[in-house]
Protein backbone atom coordinates (compact mmCIF):
# COMPACT_ATOMS: atom_id res chain seq x y z
CA UNK A 1 0.00 0.00 0.00
CA UNK A 2 1.06 3.80 -0.58
CA UNK A 3 1.10 5.93 2.84
CA UNK A 4 -0.03 9.49 3.53
CA UNK A 5 2.85 10.14 5.91
CA UNK A 6 6.10 8.49 6.90
CA UNK A 7 7.46 8.55 10.29
CA UNK A 8 11.37 8.05 10.89
CA UNK A 9 13.09 7.82 14.13
CA UNK A 10 16.42 9.39 14.77
CA UNK A 11 19.47 7.66 15.97
CA UNK A 12 20.46 4.25 14.41
CA UNK A 13 17.74 5.55 10.98
CA UNK A 14 18.74 8.85 10.36
CA UNK A 15 21.99 9.06 11.72
CA UNK A 16 24.40 6.14 12.40
CA UNK A 17 24.61 7.28 16.16
CA UNK A 18 23.97 4.10 18.20
CA UNK A 19 27.62 2.65 19.30
CA UNK A 20 28.63 6.52 20.13
CA UNK A 21 25.43 6.86 22.42
CA UNK A 22 25.91 3.56 24.16
CA UNK A 23 29.20 4.23 24.39
CA UNK A 24 28.85 7.79 26.40
CA UNK A 25 26.30 6.20 28.43
CA UNK A 26 28.58 3.57 29.58
CA UNK A 27 31.15 5.81 30.16
CA UNK A 28 28.74 8.36 32.19
CA UNK A 29 27.35 5.36 34.47
CA UNK A 30 30.98 4.22 35.10
CA UNK A 31 31.39 7.76 36.93
CA UNK A 32 28.72 7.04 39.07
CA UNK A 33 30.07 3.68 39.85
CA UNK A 34 27.57 2.09 37.87
CA UNK A 35 29.41 -0.94 35.66
CA UNK A 36 27.75 -1.86 32.79
CA UNK A 37 27.89 -3.29 29.12
CA UNK A 38 27.09 -2.62 25.52
CA UNK A 39 24.98 -5.26 25.64
CA UNK A 40 22.79 -4.58 28.52
CA UNK A 41 22.62 -0.99 27.44
CA UNK A 42 21.50 -2.15 24.12
CA UNK A 43 19.22 -4.35 25.22
CA UNK A 44 17.35 -2.14 27.94
CA UNK A 45 17.52 1.42 26.56
CA UNK A 46 17.67 1.23 22.99
CA UNK A 47 14.90 3.53 21.93
CA UNK A 48 14.41 4.88 25.14
CA UNK A 49 14.27 8.28 26.69
CA UNK A 50 17.23 9.57 28.78
CA UNK A 51 14.73 10.26 31.59
CA UNK A 52 13.65 6.46 31.34
CA UNK A 53 17.61 5.44 32.10
CA UNK A 54 17.80 7.58 34.93
CA UNK A 55 14.46 6.24 36.42
CA UNK A 56 15.11 2.39 35.75
CA UNK A 57 18.59 2.99 37.78
CA UNK A 58 16.87 4.90 40.41
CA UNK A 59 14.24 2.23 41.17
CA UNK A 60 17.09 -0.29 41.34
CA UNK A 61 18.26 1.77 44.64
CA UNK A 62 21.07 3.53 42.55
CA UNK A 63 22.67 6.92 43.14
CA UNK A 64 22.26 9.32 39.39
CA UNK A 65 22.38 12.46 40.09
CA UNK A 66 20.39 15.57 39.29
CA UNK A 67 22.95 16.30 36.84
CA UNK A 68 22.86 13.13 34.50
CA UNK A 69 21.14 13.86 32.06
CA UNK A 70 23.33 17.36 31.10
CA UNK A 71 26.66 15.28 31.51
CA UNK A 72 25.24 12.82 29.11
CA UNK A 73 24.73 15.18 26.62
CA UNK A 74 27.72 16.98 26.63
CA UNK A 75 29.56 13.67 26.22
CA UNK A 76 27.38 12.49 23.65
CA UNK A 77 27.21 16.43 21.52
CA UNK A 78 31.30 15.89 21.76
CA UNK A 79 31.60 12.47 20.72
CA UNK A 80 28.76 13.23 18.12
CA UNK A 81 30.67 16.64 16.93
CA UNK A 82 33.54 14.03 16.06
CA UNK A 83 32.38 11.00 14.44
CA UNK A 84 28.30 11.13 13.59
CA UNK A 85 27.48 10.34 9.96
CA UNK A 86 24.29 9.68 8.37
CA UNK A 87 22.85 6.79 7.64
CA UNK A 88 24.13 5.86 3.74
CA UNK A 89 21.53 6.86 1.24
CA UNK A 90 19.41 8.37 3.59
CA UNK A 91 19.20 11.70 1.95
CA UNK A 92 18.74 10.45 -1.66
CA UNK A 93 15.75 8.24 0.03
CA UNK A 94 14.20 11.59 1.76
CA UNK A 95 14.57 13.60 -1.26
CA UNK A 96 12.89 11.22 -3.38
CA UNK A 97 9.78 10.50 -1.18
CA UNK A 98 6.71 11.09 -2.59
CA UNK A 99 4.72 10.70 1.24
CA UNK A 100 5.29 13.61 3.88
CA UNK A 101 7.37 12.77 6.06
CA UNK A 102 8.72 13.82 9.87
CA UNK A 103 10.36 12.78 12.34
CA UNK A 104 10.01 11.05 16.16
CA UNK A 105 12.53 10.39 18.52
CA UNK A 106 13.09 9.38 21.98
CA UNK A 107 15.82 11.52 22.12
CA UNK A 108 15.75 15.53 23.46
CA UNK A 109 14.81 17.93 20.77
CA UNK A 110 18.24 19.57 20.93
CA UNK A 111 19.92 16.97 20.47
CA UNK A 112 18.00 15.77 17.41
CA UNK A 113 18.38 18.94 15.75
CA UNK A 114 21.97 18.94 16.87
CA UNK A 115 22.11 15.75 15.06
CA UNK A 116 20.53 16.97 11.98
CA UNK A 117 22.61 19.72 11.78
CA UNK A 118 25.70 17.97 12.00
CA UNK A 119 24.62 14.98 9.07
CA UNK A 120 23.19 18.00 7.00
CA UNK A 121 20.22 16.65 7.08
CA UNK A 122 18.48 19.60 9.14
CA UNK A 123 16.67 21.45 5.87
CA UNK A 124 14.94 18.39 5.05
CA UNK A 125 13.20 18.51 8.44
CA UNK A 126 12.01 21.94 9.42
CA UNK A 127 9.02 22.26 11.30
CA UNK A 128 8.63 18.40 11.43
CA UNK A 129 10.90 17.26 14.61
CA UNK A 130 8.62 15.65 17.39
CA UNK A 131 10.49 14.12 20.44
CA UNK A 132 9.94 12.42 23.40
CA UNK A 133 9.36 15.62 25.38
CA UNK A 134 6.04 16.61 23.79
CA UNK A 135 4.01 13.78 25.36
CA UNK A 136 3.56 11.89 28.34
CA UNK A 137 4.30 8.49 27.76
CA UNK A 138 8.02 7.60 25.48
CA UNK A 139 8.64 4.76 23.37
CA UNK A 140 7.02 1.69 23.60
CA UNK A 141 4.13 3.38 24.48
CA UNK A 142 2.02 4.66 21.63
CA UNK A 143 2.05 8.74 22.64
CA UNK A 144 4.66 10.38 20.31
CA UNK A 145 3.94 8.48 16.94
CA UNK A 146 0.00 9.49 17.47
CA UNK A 147 1.32 13.16 18.27
CA UNK A 148 3.22 13.07 15.58
CA UNK A 149 0.33 12.00 12.91
CA UNK A 150 -1.90 14.15 14.66
CA UNK A 151 -0.06 17.49 14.09
CA UNK A 152 1.05 16.22 10.69
CA UNK A 153 -2.84 15.38 9.18
CA UNK A 154 -2.41 11.72 8.77
CA UNK A 155 -4.39 8.78 9.71
CA UNK A 156 -2.80 5.74 11.77
CA UNK A 157 -3.52 3.73 9.22
CA UNK A 158 -1.99 5.14 6.30
CA UNK A 159 1.08 6.17 8.29
CA UNK A 160 4.47 4.43 7.92
CA UNK A 161 6.89 3.82 10.74
CA UNK A 162 10.57 3.33 10.23
CA UNK A 163 12.27 1.96 13.55
CA UNK A 164 15.86 0.60 14.68
CA UNK A 165 14.42 -0.38 18.20
CA UNK A 166 12.16 -3.00 19.63
CA UNK A 167 10.58 -0.50 21.98
CA UNK A 168 9.93 1.84 18.78
CA UNK A 169 8.19 -0.81 16.89
CA UNK A 170 5.85 -1.72 19.40
CA UNK A 171 4.85 1.73 19.84
CA UNK A 172 4.01 1.95 16.01
CA UNK A 173 2.34 -1.18 16.40
CA UNK A 174 0.57 0.03 19.77
CA UNK A 175 -0.71 3.30 17.62
CA UNK A 176 -1.90 0.94 14.80
CA UNK A 177 0.68 1.84 12.06
CA UNK A 178 2.55 0.09 9.92
CA UNK A 179 5.95 -0.55 11.20
CA UNK A 180 9.14 -1.62 9.16
CA UNK A 181 12.39 -2.23 10.83
CA UNK A 182 15.74 -0.97 9.87
CA UNK A 183 19.11 -3.10 10.89
CA UNK A 184 21.77 -1.06 8.68
CA UNK A 185 22.54 0.97 11.70
CA UNK A 186 26.69 0.18 12.92
CA UNK A 187 25.32 -1.22 16.28
CA UNK A 188 23.11 -4.05 14.36
CA UNK A 189 26.41 -5.32 12.70
CA UNK A 190 27.44 -8.13 15.62
CA UNK A 191 23.74 -9.16 16.15
CA UNK A 192 20.66 -10.33 14.63
CA UNK A 193 18.51 -7.40 14.40
CA UNK A 194 16.10 -8.49 12.08
CA UNK A 195 14.75 -11.59 14.25
CA UNK A 196 14.81 -8.86 17.49
CA UNK A 197 12.54 -6.47 15.25
CA UNK A 198 10.10 -8.88 14.12
CA UNK A 199 9.56 -10.57 17.43
CA UNK A 200 8.14 -7.34 18.41
CA UNK A 201 6.02 -7.03 15.27
CA UNK A 202 7.65 -5.10 12.56
CA UNK A 203 5.95 -5.47 9.38
CA UNK A 204 9.16 -5.63 7.64
CA UNK A 205 12.99 -5.26 8.12
CA UNK A 206 15.61 -4.16 5.46
CA UNK A 207 18.75 -3.58 6.25
CA UNK A 208 20.11 -0.68 3.33
CA UNK A 209 18.29 2.73 3.20
CA UNK A 210 18.99 1.89 -0.81
CA UNK A 211 16.10 -1.04 -0.29
CA UNK A 212 13.93 1.56 0.88
CA UNK A 213 11.65 2.12 -2.08
CA UNK A 214 12.07 -1.04 -3.43
CA UNK A 215 10.25 -2.30 -0.34
CA UNK A 216 7.63 0.49 -0.71
CA UNK A 217 6.90 -0.67 -4.00
CA UNK A 218 6.22 -4.62 -2.89
CA UNK A 219 3.76 -2.93 -0.51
Amino acid sequence: MSFDLVIFDCDGVLVDSELISCRCLIDTLRGYGIETTFEEVFATFLGRSTTTIAEHYRAAGLRIPDNFQAELKTRVRQAFAAELRPIANIETVLRRLAAVYCVASSSDLDRVEFSLELTGLSDLFSGRIFTAQMVANGKPAPDLFLYAAARMGAAQDRTLVIEDSVSGVQAAKAAGMTAWGFVGGSHYAARDGRALLIEAGADRVFERMSDFRRQQAAG
